[in-house]
C-alpha cells in the first residue's frame, strides 16, 4: 500500500511553489502528472496490473479531462471483467486516499454495469465521455470509452429535454456568471459545467465544436478557479470580492474590477451558446417529416415561429428601423427567445434609428422595458449581437462594469435592466409609466467615469431622451430623475423627515413638481429592489412613503388636464348625428396611424362600441378623447394596427354602426381574441385614483385608471362604467408602451356621488382591468 500522505505533501509543495511558482495552466498540468503518477503506483501496489481477469483504473471528471484544479475531488472508476477479488483491489486503492482526506468520488463496475448506469443517469452518461486510462488493462478502458461515446451519440437527442431541464434548474440555484458580483465559476450559468454541456453536445454531433471565443472563456474560467483555490487552500467555486484582487494580480489582469468584466464577458458568451444550442437541438425534431412549426403574428412584421420569435416572411428589415424594437418587445412580452437567424438578419441589415426616433419606435421601446422578467433575456440577446449598442451607444461604459459597493448583486448594466424589470411592476403607481421605465434604464448610466455619476448621468440621459424623440419637457423630467435618483433614499435614511425644513428642501430641489416626486418614489423602490437582497426593507419603505407624503402635501399637487375641445369639423359631425338621429363616422389615415371620429346623438352609447370595434380589428389605441357638444357626443381615437395592415374602412364603418345598435357580439369576440394573444407576463396591479372635477359641474368626479394594457381593456372599462350607471362626461386615454393612463369624468345617472358609489365603481373598473 502506498502512503496517501506523500501525495498531500507533494501537492502542497506544488501549491507553495518551492521550486518556482507555476502559472495556472502549468499548475493544473503538474497536478495531473502528480496524481497520475501516484495513482499508477497505488494501482500497481493494489494488484491492478496483475489481476485476472482484466482490471483497469479509469479517471473521469477533471482528472479525466486533464483539467485538475487544486483541491478537486478525484473521480475514479475501477473497471473489471467480473474479477472476484476486485473489492480487495478497491480497498487497497481507496483507503490511502481516504486516510489522507483526499476527496474521492469512486465506483467499481464492469463495462456493462457502467453503460447501464449511464443509460439511466444523465450525469454518469456525460461523465463517461471524459473517461481516460490510468492503469491496468488499457483495452478494457478503451472498450468502455468507445462504447460510452457511441451510446451517447445514439441517445443524446432523446435525453435533451431532461438535460435542458437539469441545466435550467442548476441556473436557478446557482445564478449566472455574467453580470454577477460573486459568480459561481463551476455551476453558474455560463460556467465550466456549461462548457462541459457544449462539449458533450458537440461530441454527439448536435452542435459545432467550441469556437475560439468559447475556448478562451473556458481557459479563463479554469485559470480563475485554479488561482482562487490556490489562494484559499480549499475547494471553492464562488469568487468573492475578498479574493478577487489576489486572483486578478496573479493572472496579470489588473484589479478585481478588470477581472470581473472579463469573467462577465466569458460567462455571457458561454451562457448564450448554451441557450442557442439547447434551442436548436430541441427544435430540430419538430421539423421532421415535413411538419412546419406554426407561425402566429405577434406584431407588425414579427411572428412566433414554433417556440421562437422570428421575422414575418415578407418583412424587409432594411426599410423598417423600428423592427428591431418590435422583435425585442415581442420576445420580452411572450417570454420566447429571438431566433438566432433573426438576430443575424437584424445585425446584418437593420438600419440605424435616426434621431429623433419615430413614435412607433419609442412606443416599442417602452413596451420592451415594461415587459417584466422577459426584458433580461431580450436585452442579453440584443447585446450579444451588438444590436443593443446601436440603440444605446452609451451602454459600452457600463457593460459588465462591476459594482463598487458590496451590497450590489449585479454589474451596472444588469442592475439597470433589473431596475427596469422592477419598475415595470410599479407602472400603475405613476401617471407617466413611460418616463419611469426610461428613467430606470438610465439612472446609473453615468457610472464608470471619473465624475459624479448622478450629474454626468443627467447630462447623458438628457441627450438620450432627446434622441428617443421625447418632448423637451419629458426629456427634462427624465434627466431630473437621473440627477436626483438618490435624493429620496438618502434623505429618508439620513435626515429628520419630520423637520419641515427637510421637506421644504426637497420640494425646492424638485421645483415643486409632484409628477417628478412620484416618479422618484417609484424609481427609488425599483432601484433598491434591483440592487440586492435586504436592500429594500419595510422600514425603508415606510420612511420613504412618509417623506413622499409630506412633500406631496407641501406641493398641493397639480390638477388633471382635461381633453382639448372638439375642432369645428368634429362639432359639425356631432351636429349631423343629432340631426340624423344615428351615428356618424369619419375616418382618416396617415401612414399606419388611423384617426376615427364617431359622433352619436344624445343618450346613445359611444365609448364601449367604439373601443370594442377598434380592439376587434387589432387596432392599438394610443389616445382617446370623448367630449359632449350641443346634444351629442364625439369620440376621437388615434390608433395603429398591432400587426398587419389597416382594416377596411367600409367594414369598420359597418361594424361601428352595428356595435352602437347593439347587434354586434363584441364581448364574445374580444374574449376569444384575448385568449389567442394572452401573454405569460404578470402585469402590474391596476390602480384607481379619484379627483375632483372643476370643469363639468359639482356632480362630476374624475376617475383615473392606471393599468397594464391589454386587448379590449378600454371596451371592458366602458362596460363596467355603464353597468354602474356612470355617465361619462368626458374621457382622455393614453397608451404608454405597455401601460395605460385613462381618465374619465363621470357622474351617477341617478343619485349622487358618495363613498358607496365610488367603491362600487372602483371594484367594477379594477375587475375589468384584471
Amino acid at each position: 500500500m502506498v502512503d496517501g500522505g506523500e501525495l498531500v505533501k507533494a501537492t502542497e509543495r506544488l501549491l507553495e511553489g518551492r521550486h518556482g511558482r507555476l502559472g495556472a495552466a502549468a499548475l493544473r498540468a503538474a497536478l495531473v502528472d502528480l496524481y497520475e503518477f501516484w495513482l499508477s503506483k497505488g494501482a500497481t501496489a493494489a494488484g491492478v496490473d496483475t489481476a485476472e481477469p482484466g482490471v483497469a483504473l479509469v479517471a473521469v471528471g477533471g482528472l479525466g479531462r486533464r483539467e485538475l484544479v487544486p483541491f478537486s475531488d478525484l473521480d475514479l472508476v475501477l473497471l473489471h471483467n467480473g474479477n472476484p477479488d476486485v473489492a480487495k483491489v478497491a480497498d487497497a486503492l481507496w483507503y490511502p486516499l481516504w486516510d489522507a482526506r483526499v476527496g474521492l468520488d469512486h465506483s467499481v463496475r464492469t463495462p456493462g454495469e457502467a453503460l447501464k448506469v449511464a443509460s439511466e443517469d444523465l450525469r454518469t452518461a456525460v461523465g463517461l465521455l471524459d473517461a481516460r486510462h490510468i492503469a491496468g488493462d488499457a483495452g478494457l478502458t478503451d472498450r468502455l470509452a468507445s462504447a460510452a461515446r457511441d451510446q451517447w451519440r445514439r441517445t443524446a437527442r432523446k435525453v435533451l429535454p431532461s438535460l435542458a431541464e437539469s441545466i435550467r434548474l442548476r441556473w436557478q440555484r446557482s445564478g449566472e456568471i455574467a453580470q454577477s458580483a460573486e459568480p459561481d465559476l463551476k455551476y453558474g450559468r455560463g460556467g465550466l459545467r456549461d462548457i462541459g454541456v457544449l462539449e458533450a453536445l458537440a461530441l454527439a454531433q448536435l452542435t459545432d465544436r467550441l469556437s475560439e471565443e468559447l475556448r478562451a472563456a473556458k481557459e479563463l474560467l479554469l485559470d480563475v478557479r485554479t488561482e482562487m483555490r490556490r489562494e484559499l487552500r480549499r475547494d471553492r467555486d464562488i469568487l468573492g470580492a475578498a479574493e478577487a484582487d489576489l486572483v486578478a494580480s496573479e493572472l496579470d489582469l489588473g484589479d478585481r474590477f478588470s477581472l470581473a468584466r472579463k469573467l462577465s464577458g466569458a460567462g455571457r458568451a458561454v451562457g448564450y451558446a448554451v441557450d442557442v444550442a439547447l434551442r436548436s437541438t430541441e427544435e430540430a425534431p419538430r421539423s421532421r417529416f415535413g411538419r412546419r412549426p406554426a407561425r402566429t403574428p405577434l406584431d407588425e412584421g414579427v411572428v412566433l415561429h414554433g417556440n421562437e420569435v422570428a421575422l414575418a416572411r415578407d418583412v424587409v428589415p432594411a426599410k423598417d428601423p423600428a423592427l428591431l424594437l418590435r422583435v425585442a418587445a415581442a420576445s420580452a412580452r411572450t417570454g420566447k427567445p429571438i431566433s438566432h437567424g433573426t438576430l443575424r438578419t437584424l445585425a446584418d441589415s437593420a438600419p440605424e434609428l435616426r434621431a429623433p426616433w419615430p413614435a412607433d419606435a419609442r412606443n416599442s421601446l417602452v413596451e420592451l422595458l415594461g415587459a417584466g422578467e422577459g426584458l433580461v433575456d431580450a436585452v442579453e440577446a440584443l447585446d450579444r449581437t451588438g444590436l443593443w449598442a446601436r440603440l444605446f451607444p452609451e451602454w459600452g461604459a457600463v457593460r459588465d462594469l462591476p459594482p463598487r459597493s458590496p451590497v450590489h448583486s449585479w454589474t451596472v448594466d444588469r442592475h439597470l435592466v433589473r431596475a427596469a424589470v422592477e419598475a415595470s411592476r410599479l407602472t400603475t403607481t405613476v401617471s407617466r409609466p413611460d418616463l419611469l421605465l426610461i428613467g430606470a434604464l438610465l439612472h446609473d448610466i453615468g457610472k464608470g467615469r471619473e465624475a459624479d455619476h448622478s450629474e454626468l448621468g443627467a447630462a447623458i440621459s438628457l441627450q438620450v431622451a432627446a434622441r428617443l424623440g421625447l418632448s423637451t419637457e419629458d426629456a427634462a423630467l427624465v434627466s431630473a430623475m437621473v440627477r436626483h435618483h438618490l435624493l429620496l433614499p438618502h434623505t429618508a435614511t439620513r435626515r429628520d423627515i419630520s423637520d419641515p425644513a427637510t421637506v421644504t428642501r426637497i420640494v425646492k430641489t424638485l421645483d415643486n413638481d409632484p409628477i417628478l416626486l412620484e416618479l422618484l418614489h417609484a424609481l427609488t423602490t425599483a432601484d433598491s429592489l434591483a440592487t440586492g437582497p435586504g436592500v429594500w426593507t419595510d422600514w425603508k419603505a415606510r420612511l420613504l412613503a412618509d417623506l413622499v407624503s409630506s412633500c406631496s402635501h407641501a406641493m398641493h399637487g397639480k390638477g388633471l388636464s382635461v381633453p382639448d375641445p372638439l375642432t369645428d369639423q368634429q362639432r359639425d359631425l356631432v351636429a349631423k348625428a343629432v340631426s340624423s338621429g344615428h351615428g356618424e363616422v369619419q375616418i382618416s389615415a396617415e401612414g399606419k396611424v388611423v384617426t376615427v371620429v364617431l359622433a352619436v346623438p344624445g343618450r346613445s352609447e359611444l365609448l364601449a362600441p367604439a373601443a370594442g370595434v377598434l380592439a376587434l380589428h387589432s387596432l392599438e389605441v394610443h389616445t382617446a378623447i370623448l367630449r359632449s357638444h350641443d346634444g351629442g357626443r364625439a369620440g376621437v381615437f388615434t390608433a395603429s394596427p398591432k400587426f398587419g395592415s389597416l382594416p377596411d374602412t367600409t367594414l369598420l364603418r359597418e361594424q361601428f354602426a352595428r356595435a352602437v345598435a347593439g347587434t354586434l357580439p363584441l364581448t364574445q369576440r374580444i374574449a376569444a381574441k384575448e385568449r389567442d394573444y394572452a401573454t405569460p407576463q404578470e402585469p402590474a396591479p391596476a390602480k384607481v385614483l379619484w379627483f375632483d372635477d372643476e370643469t363639468s359641474g359639482s356632480d362630476t368626479v374624475v376617475l383615473e385608471l392606471r393599468a397594464a394594457d391589454r386587448i379590449g381593456l378600454l371596451f371592458r372599462v366602458a362596460g363596467a362604467l355603464r353597468r354602474c350607471e356612470a355617465e361619462v362626461r368626458w374621457a382622455k386615454a393614453a397608451t404608454l408602451g405597455g401601460a395605460v393612463v385613462d381618465s374619465f369624468a363621470i357622474a351617477p345617472r341617478t343619485g349622487r356621488v358618495d363613498s358607496a358609489w365610488r367603491d362600487r365603481v372602483t371594484e367594477a373598473v379594477l375587475n375589468a382591468a384584471s
